[in-house]
């Protein structure tokens, strides 16, 4: 930890696969940076493969590095559970960073987390914390449910889509109208993107439970830097809001609140699966299935054994 708390690069590395990887470490690691978790600004940027995404990343990490403030990078992959999928895409996008002490670039797969990336990622965000890096970006690379959550659980969320295709259905399909604070219309040089733009701005006339953010749409292409800085702008706006308005705390709140509901459904399958390889398990589902009981009455039977 001390090595971390320092800015050792190699310290940092080290406990996000800690973190990754789970268990009785993961756990030590997550007590010992609790305190940090408010220290990083985190912005959570998704949106379909091939959207643009990292790209966009890599021309909002030079922004950040003109100020001359640290910057950290998590690329959330689910679908890989040992190589992180995502490495080699994001790397050679972002490799004009590699040298530079001071951006983290780390992508991040399942692993053996306890819970997955929605537990990981948080845990990650306190650790960049802990090593002096208070501003940390979340690229997930598609939008399943998990990438879903991971970004939305951002203190801003950028919902990156394209021209032409059919952000209107995708984007309620997908929930992302749900957690985007800002929309970023990336390849706007490509034919559809007034459309594009028309839809979502529809599509956000439409919805009742907005509050007083309306999430602004910003049109960029990525490939040549254009559009890069307005984008940058409306997340530093959108900063300057939930502080301003106090939601920047309310949304840590009840980030915490659901990560420790999170933790406790998980222990609690934890248990269960414990609870499946023995006799009491086995003696109830062959009562089950022969019609003995019904499955309501064995899963009480079964929470008595834990205490619940």
């Amino acid at each position: 930890m001390a090595s971390a708390d320092a800015g050792d690069r190699s310290a940092t590395a080290r406990l996000i696969s800690l973190v990754e990887r789970g268990g009785a470490a993961a756990r030590e690691v997550g007590r010992r940076t609790f305190s940090r978790g408010s220290a990083a600004y985190t912005i959570g940027i998704t949106g379909s493969p091939g959207a643009g995404k990292s790209t966009l990343t890599d021309h909002l990490i030079a922004i950040v590095r003109q100020r001359d403030e640290p910057i950290g990078v998590l690329a959330i992959d689910p679908s890989s559970p040992f190589t992180g999928g995502a490495i080699l895409g994001d790397r050679v996008r972002m490799q004009r960073h590699a040298l530079d002490e001071g951006v983290f670039i780390r992508s991040m797969a399942t692993r053996g987390h306890l819970g997955g990336l929605a537990l990981a990622t948080p845990e990650a965000v306190r650790v960049l914390a802990a090593s002096g890096i208070s501003l940390v970006l979340i690229e997930t690379v598609g939008v399943g449910q998990v990438e879903v959550e991971v970004a939305g659980a951002a203190d801003t969320s950028v919902v990156v889509v394209n021209p032409g295709w059919g952000d209107a259905i995708q984007a309620n399909k997908a929930g992302l109208l749900e957690i985007a604070d800002i929309f970023a219309i990336n390849k706007a040089d490509r034919p559809g993107a007034a459309e594009t733009r028309r839809d979502l701005d529809n599509m956000l006339d439409m919805t009742t439970s907005m509050g007083e953010w309306r999430p602004p749409i910003v049109s960029t292409i990525a490939s040549r830097g254009e559009g890069t800085d307005s984008l940058w702008a409306e997340v530093e706006k959108h900063r300057a809001y939930l502080e301003r308005s106090g939601e920047l705390a309310e949304r840590h709140r009840r980030r915490l609140i659901d990560e420790l509901h999170e933790v406790l459904i998980r222990r609690v399958e934890r248990q269960v699966q414990q609870l499946e390889g023995g006799e009491v398990y086995q003696h109830l589902k062959h009562a089950v299935l022969s019609g003995e009981t019904d499955p309501y009455s064995a899963a009480d039977e079964l929470l008595d054994k834990l205490g619940l």
